[in-house]
């Protein structure tokens, strides 16, 4: 009898996607045991201001053409349905009572976990829930790397992809190309995204 699905679930404003989300999305199907990686779209993170993003439609669009190519990769807009703000722990609840066998695991850049203390109810989140930490290139120490639900993959690889700088080249003229998955980059040209710098 097969063990409760393992997902990794990788929070996102995905504004843009790009293929640094692919890398180590695929990086986490394929060396930390997990079944799949949920993209899960967040329409308001609390942290970040709203005006820097694209509609939310079209960030769902593009985030479902870049993941459509792989089979353990899937899109969830469950923070669609959400009040917002959007607050992981709220989410976390909601999929857990949606999906009672699965067994959720939070992805998430070395950098994000400094920021976690200011994430609502954060110590529920580590008490029920494994956090799977990728590196960055500047690595910022932090005591929460000694949390026994907290797994540092030194071996993932390091992607220093940035949305913002995408976002910022495409405003002023900028090659992009080899940073988004085609049909992304086709899309985004198409229709004449971040052409004007939003932040």
């Amino acid at each position: 009898m097969k063990s409760n699905k393992q997902i990794g679930l990788f929070f996102g404003s995905f504004n843009p996607v790009h293929i640094g989300h692919l890398i180590l999305a695929n990086y986490f199907t394929e060396h930390a045991g997990l079944d799949e990686v949920w993209f899960v779209l967040t329409p308001h993170n609390p942290l970040k201001e709203r005006k820097t993003l694209l509609a939310d439609h079209h960030r769902l669009y593009l985030l479902r053409l870049a993941v459509e190519p792989y089979e353990k990769f899937k899109v969830s807009t469950v923070e669609f349905d959400l009040p917002m703000p959007n607050y992981t722990v709220v989410t976390l609840a909601h999929l857990q009572d949606l999906y009672p066998d699965y067994n959720f695991v939070l992805l998430m850049g070395q950098d994000a976990l400094v920021s976690l203390p200011k994430w609502k109810n954060f110590k529920t989140i580590l008490k029920h829930y494994k956090i799977y930490v990728y590196p960055r290139r500047r690595n910022p120490v932090t005591e929460l790397m000694k949390e026994k639900n907290i797994f540092f993959f030194e071996e993932a690889p390091i992607v220093e992809i940035s949305a913002s700088q995408i976002r910022k080249d495409i405003a002023e003229g900028r090659n992009v190309r080899p940073m988004l998955p085609e049909r992304v980059y086709e899309y985004i040209m198409e229709m004449n995204f971040y052409k004007k710098i939003l932040g």
